[in-house]
């Protein structure tokens, strides 16, 4: 025993002494390399005989030693940082642990539960499996191929002319009851096709009044009246309760086309919010309240109004974004949604290709409340509609009864196209928007686009055309379309600019005039 103690004294002894001799000299040089007093001292004791390239060879020698440090360091940390791994704590294991079991448990369940109503189905259909598939897809409205693959239903491509088909066989109910119901119980109208723009806006706004009591001023009429010749999409904007959903409702009352009032949801951020979906699994596309309402405008010549109610309280610019796309469209052949990628045999009958157009007979009015509760709305959005603020309430006046009219949207487009014919722009209000234009720039770096200033050409008939006057459709268009851009601006420090511009507004357009631009200028004046 005595000679392998020797033995392993001199042979391990010296093995294991090599082995701490590492941790040895790794401390002593962490200790020399940290030991900064001790190294200024020896450089002291050195430093009269240096000579210039000796300190910058000590500076080199130096820096050497910092990265060798920091090295160290990186080593180091990606070496322990693996093993510093999260622990879960043993209560909170368990727990873990426990919930996992439960969820275990109700899998196999519902596991059990889905067999026995298979089986229980099984034994009804004769006990086939492949009878179970068949009759599942008969009554989903596909057929099965042999492979047992789902098939779009046979039969003859469903049209006008066809005999109708069963909702319940459709995968679109919705739209194939409208299908029905023209094909079978509607009688087109006799329009009144003899009404005139202004005619038109004093008898709306006599109906507003005597048949649902609602008052509006007769600009306010003209406005909206005329902004169905310029655009497809209107926005009418301000606080809650001033009667934004009212004037759609009363015009869609007075024409007999009752407006579609779609209510926006907080959740609402892509286009199956409005277009609807198809379901794979039941077969079935869930159709919605805007779907049904385009597709059906299809079908008659009346006017009709879809209403966006709070617009604004999802993004716009979100789940309306194709919506906008497609009405800017220059050709009213390219408005088309695209609904479905395939088309089955019992489809809707105006559904070509998967899409249904979009007719010229149905504007798209969205309504805007401007609290905190909602989103601001994009530009994009502003600039392809034309927004009519609702900040006023009109006293009541006694309107004698009028009836309902029945006008065709073809009578309308028509009166709307005599307008713009009729009464153009003139030359002298085309300087004037010229000045006014060259003015903003030059001021505020602000300009009419191309989009406004069609508008303005479009917007200005109509609304001479509804009774009003040129001047003060221009007014209401660039306050609404160019002057809301100021917002954009820093109008803390412009105050005084304001001012110097409706001086040259009175300049310009005289004095009294421009009331919606004032009127703005001043709100800006406050809030700033």
């Amino acid at each position: 025993m005595d000679g392998f103690l020797t033995y392993f004294f001199q042979d391990f002894g010296r093995v294991l002494r090599a082995f701490a001799d590492i941790f040895v000299a790794f401390f002593n040089f962490l200790n020399y390399l940290l030991n900064f007093p001790m190294r200024m001292e020896i450089i002291e004791a050195y430093d009269d005989s240096f000579n210039t390239l000796d300190w910058i060879m000590l500076l080199i020698a130096n820096i050497s030693l910092v990265v060798i440090l920091i090295l160290i360091i990186i080593i180091f940390v990606r070496f322990i940082k693996p093993r510093l791994k999260f622990r879960v704590q043993a209560k909170e294991y368990n727990m873990m642990a426990k919930r996992v079991q439960e969820l275990q448990r109700d899998v196999l369940r519902a596991n059990y539960e889905k067999d026995r109503l298979l089986n229980m189905r099984l034994e009804e259909l004769g006990g086939s499996p492949d009878k179970i598939r068949e009759q599942l897809a008969r009554e989903s409205g596909a057929a099965v191929d042999e492979d047992g693959e789902g098939l779009p239903p046979e039969g003859n491509r469903n049209t006008i002319e066809s005999p109708c088909v069963n909702p319940e066989d459709s995968r679109f109910f919705r739209l194939t009851t409208v299908d029905n119901f023209y094909k079978t119980s509607y009688t087109p109208p006799i329009y009144d096709d003899t009404v005139t723009l202004a005619g038109f806006c004093e008898q709306l706004r006599m109906f507003a009044a005597s048949e649902l009591y609602l008052y509006y001023e007769l600009d306010l009429i003209r406005n909206f009246v005329a902004s169905l010749g310029t655009a497809r999409i209107i926005i009418l904007q301000d606080i809650s309760g001033t009667g934004k959903t009212s004037l759609p409702y009363a015009f869609g009352r007075f024409v007999n086309s009752d407006a579609t009032v779609v209510s926006v949801q907080p959740a609402w951020r892509e286009r199956t919010e409005l277009y609807g979906y198809f379901n794979e699994f039941t077969k079935k596309y869930n159709e919605t309240d805007f779907l049904r309402a385009v597709y059906e405008a299809n079908y008659y010549r009346d006017p009709h109004m879809v209403i966006m109610d709070e617009m604004n309280i999802a993004r716009v610019e979100y789940y309306f974004a194709e919506m906008l796309s497609i009405l800017e469209m220059p050709r009213q052949e390219e408005w088309k949604i695209d609904i479905v990628t395939a088309t089955w045999d019992n489809d809707p009958c105006l559904i070509n290709d998967g899409v249904i157009p979009i007719p010229n007979n149905i504007w798209f009015v969205g309504t805007i409340n401007n609290d905190d509760s909602t989103f601001a709305v994009a530009d994009k959005v502003y600039d392809r509609a034309i927004p009519i603020d609702l900040d006023s309430r009109a006293d009541p006046f006694e309107a004698g009864q009028t009836p309902t009219i029945r006008v065709s949207t073809d009578h309308l487009n028509a009166l709307f196209d005599e307008a713009k014919a009729s009464y153009p722009v003139t030359e002298e209000m085309e300087q004037k928007m010229d000045d006014l234009n060259a003015y903003l720039i030059r001021e505020f770096k602000l300009a009419f686009g191309n989009r406004v200033i069609k508008q303005i050409r479009e917007f200005v008939p109509c609304y001479v055309a509804c009774g009003g006057t040129e001047t003060a459709a221009v007014d209401f268009i660039v306050a609404k379309k160019v002057l809301r851009k100021f917002e954009s601006l820093n109008l803390g420090f412009m105050k005084d600019d304001l001012v110097k511009f409706e001086t040259y507004l009175d300049r310009i357009f005289g004095k009294g005039e421009m009331k919606y631009c004032k009127d703005y200028m001043e709100y800006l004046r406050r809030i700033n």
